[in-house]
């Protein structure tokens, strides 16, 4: 475990994540509760399957429907960061740069929050896989 999560669990930890924007103290205190499972994976994406956030194909021989958020991880992990999703679409100004090329291409509303849920939980994997505030140059805004 990182020396900074096995040190100071209640001040630092909290304020790393809560240096990204849009997220709330539900969202922060849900991370918290699987700080000890992103310290074990290896990248973002891991952390995004381990939440249920990963694209699943539907297909079955030549009919393919529209891939959906597989919903296989921790329901919680899922859930709790969605209306911060939102919130961060509407007000963050790294999140409506992430959304408008979405809306540009047509994508669904609920497309476009399920892909910023899956960012969302990229940043917070960041911040606390590596100890260093959020800096919404790297997440491509």
């Amino acid at each position: 475990m990182p020396e900074y999560l096995r040190l100071n669990p209640g001040g630092l930890v909290p304020a790393l994540i809560d240096s990204v924007p849009g997220v709330g103290e539900h969202t922060i205190s849900v991370a918290l509760s699987y700080a000890s499972f992103i310290v074990r994976m290896d990248n973002a994406k891991q952390f995004a399957a381990f939440g249920g956030l990963n694209p699943a194909l539907r297909e079955s021989g030549t009919i393919r429907a529209k891939p959906t958020l597989s919903k296989t991880g921790h329901v919680a992990l899922r859930r709790a960061p969605s209306l911060s999703g939102m919130v961060t679409l509407n007000r963050a100004v790294w999140g409506r740069r992430f959304k408008t090329p979405l809306q540009v291409n047509h994508k669904a509303p609920k497309l476009i929050i399920g892909a910023m849920v899956r960012k969302l939980a990229h940043a917070i994997f960041g911040v606390l896989k590596f100890g260093k505030l959020f800096d919404p140059a790297l997440h491509g805004c």
